[in-house]
Order: structure tokens, then sequence, then C-alpha cells
């Protein structure tokens, strides 16, 4: 089998076999198809495309070419969640818990963000003494007992996805529905989960930016998923505007701690609530989603939800006082109010433009290697299609520096106000499930 030979079939329009994506994958990764060859394939890729069964082989040579995460030995269906990102997004320190305490195994592998604030287990470390350094027999422990554990990812995780995520960076072939798909399901699949439930972004803050782009991404995931023997399913979200009030890592963890209770953001609490249905459904807890939302609103009402998630953070090292005692958590030196330069209504609040001005403050990454501070971020206190009068806040500044005019200057500048009243976005478009 010859490298020219698969770049010109996928040049020409032709199906590839699975031998030849797994001899792709495999040379590519071990380095003996070198990276022009591999650019080429690409480049055919993001032009011909790929059909359905090329999809599911390319995802599951990708999950071949390292290490795969055994669960077996966890009690129940274990159900993963994945979002494809987005701006205050911290429905995975929510959703964990509530679903965990309905009986879903929630085994979760996260990552650091690089971007707008940080990821899961950035969060996480805003509790003192949190870690997610466990070895995997103390992981599958937690989760039969708790129901719920994270952990770091693993490093030999889908190393063929990691070389070729980087050659598409410099090729311009990073937009390619099966490229995409296959990078994220590919990582899916090897972290262990049975079933899994995706939260596809759209709008200004996801990387799919109009609907269409998003149906497309969900349809070709949920597929992959299903044709390798993985139950799956994908929500499309709204993310035209940041998902709840909290952008900034401490923030998102005392947001969550309010949803748990049930007072956190209408938006948040309800988009817990729809995929955690489907968590439950998927993990066989409940016959129909109604039955399973109507589970997860009674343990949010009861405060068992709360509970687990005290319980979740102690079994990893944190301190659970902080959910009695939010103050307890990183606090930033300053507060500032963002106040509204006129009457109306807001009308527009672009959400990775206000990602943007949460990093700059210090909340996320803007490379690998950049610190986070814990403390500092946003609180909204207006979302699209609320009223406003001059003076009243829009957003609060939470920093450790005094010089905060880059930061007004570019929240001014992308959330608008309207004289006219403007309807809040949709929350939730679609939902897929084949």
């Amino acid at each position: 089998m010859r490298m020219v030979d698969i770049i010109e079939n996928k040049r020409d329009g032709k199906e590839l076999t699975a031998e030849e994506i797994q001899f792709f994958i495999k040379g590519y990764t071990d380095e003996s198809i070198p990276d022009y060859q591999a650019s080429a394939l690409m480049m055919a890729i993001y032009f011909q495309g790929m059909t359905e069964k090329e999809r599911a082989d390319l995802t599951m040579a990708m999950v071949q070419s390292g290490d795969q995460i055994d669960l077996s030995k966890i009690e129940g269906i274990k159900v993963d969640k994945h979002s494809t990102g987005g701006v205050g997004d911290t429905t995975t320190l929510v959703l964990g818990p509530l679903v965990a305490a309905i009986g879903v195994p929630v085994a979760k592998m996260s990552g650091r963000g690089l971007g707008h604030t940080g990821g899961t287990i950035d969060k996480l470390e805003s509790v003192k003494g949190f870690h997610v350094e466990l070895e995997n027999e103390e992981f599958i422990n937690l989760v039969n007992k708790n129901k719920i554990a994270v952990i770091g990812q693993s490093g030999n995780l889908t190393p063929a996805d990691k070389q070729l995520y980087a050659l598409r960076d410099v090729t311009a072939t990073v937009d390619s529905i099966p490229l995409i798909a296959g990078s994220i399901m590919s990582k899916k699949i090897a972290a262990g989960a049975d079933a899994i439930v995706l939260d596809v972004k759209t709008g200004a803050g996801a990387f799919m930016k109009t609907l269409d782009d998003s149906r497309e991404l969900a349809k070709a995931m949920v597929q992959i998923g299903n044709n390798v023997g993985r139950n799956t399913m994908a929500v499309i979200s709204d993310m035209s505007q940041p998902l709840g009030f909290a952008i900034g890592n401490a923030l998102e963890v005392k947001e969550a701690i309010d949803t748990l209770k049930g007072e956190g953001p209408e938006d948040l609490t309800e988009l817990c609530l729809t995929l955690g249905s489907h968590m439950v459904y998927l993990a066989q807890k409940a016959n129909t989603l109604k039955e399973a939302r109507t589970m997860l609103e009674g343990v949010m009402k009861d405060g068992t939800a709360l509970n687990v998630f005290k319980t979740f953070l102690t079994s990893q090292g944190g301190d659970a006082a902080i959910v009695d005692n939010p103050a307890m958590l990183p606090q930033a030196k300053y507060t500032f109010e963002l106040e509204a330069k006129e009457d109306g209504y807001v009308s527009e609040i672009v959400a990775d433009e206000i990602g943007t001005a949460a990093m700059l403050l210090g909340a996320g990454r803007a490379t690998k290697e950049s610190a986070i501070d814990l403390a500092v971020g946003l609180t909204l206190r207006k979302k699209i299609g609320d009223q406003v009068k001059k003076g009243d806040s829009l957003v609060t500044i939470y920093s450790n520096f005094e010089n905060i005019s880059e930061v007004e200057k570019k929240l001014y500048e992308n959330i608008r106000i309207s004289k006219n009243k403007v309807n809040p976005p949709i929350l939730i478009h679609e939902e897929i499930t084949e």
C-alpha cells in the first residue's frame, strides 16, 4: 500500500477503505508518512469530504493510535457529556453532581482550557486542596462509591489526533466537518464512555457560528458515535451570548453551587436539565425524558445534588466548606461596575468578545504557558432582552489590577443597547438523536 495512491483516491472522490485509513493513521503517528503527504490528504478530505463509513473508520483509527481508558469495572452505563466550548459554560460542574445524584456514574476526564477562561480542571482548582492526580484504581473506586470523579487527560490519548490537529492548524484544513467530528469523537470514545451526550454550541461565542454548520457537525458526530457502538445524541444550544452570568473560574464555581441549589441563572439551569435528562435516559435510569427531568428537578430541590457535590470535592482533597461559604473561594482585590450609558434594551452581547475581555483580566490562557488568575472575571448583570436605565450596572468586573480601561472599552464595544424591545435568543435550537 502506498500513501500516494491513498491521496489520489481521495483527491478523485473515492471512498477510502478502513485499511487505507488505518495505514495512513499508523504511518503518520509513527512518522513513516511525512507531513507533506499528510497535508495533501487533509486538503483532499477538506474538498471531497468523507462518507459516514469513512468518518467512523477515521475516528476508530485515531482511537487505536494510543491509550484507551477501560471503565468496565465501573458499575452501570457510563454516560459522558461533551461541549464544543463557549463562554461561561459551567455545565460540567452542575451536570456531574446532578446526574450522579440519580445514580448515573460520571467518570470524567477533563482538560485545562485555552482561551477565554480555564477548563473544568482549572475551575475546580479554585477550590483549595482539590486535585485530579488520581491513580486509575482510585478513580474507578471513587466513581463506584460516589458516582462521580474527575481526572486530568491522559498524555497518550489519541496521539494521532494531536499530530493531525497541529498539522491542520497550519495548512488551513481545520474547518472540515469530517476532521472536526473525528477529532472530538476519537477523544470521547478513547475515554471509555458507553454513551455520549453532545452539547454543540452555535452563535458568536461558538466554534460553529451558524445553525446550519452546527447542525452538520452535530449530525456527523452522532452518526460516528452510533456507528461505532456508542449510544450518542446531540443538543444544539445557543452561544450568541455567554451562558449564565459568571465568566471566570472561581465565579463559575460559585454559580454552579447556586444552580445546584436551584438558584442559578435560568438559561444555565435549563441547559443542565435538558442535557442531564438525556444522560439519565441513556443511562437507563428513566423510561422517558420527562421522567428523567422530574428526577433531576427533585434532587436539585431536596439538596441531594448539592450533597453529592460536597462529597465529590472532599473525596478529591477539596475543601467542601466553600459550598456553604463561597467567600472562601479566591477573591479579586478590586470590583468595578460597568454602567449603562443610555436607556433601552440589551440587544446584543457578543459572546466571544466578552470572553476576550475576561481573558484580558487573566481569567484565561492566551498560550499553554500562561498562568490563570482564578479570582478574576466578569458577572453579567443584564442579558439580551433585558431593559436597562442609564447608570444601571451591565457587568461587574473583578480584577487584581486597578487600570481596567482596555477591558471596559472591549465590554462597551460588545454590549449593545437598542431603543426597541428585543426578544432573548432561543436557548435550545434542536435535539439530534440519529
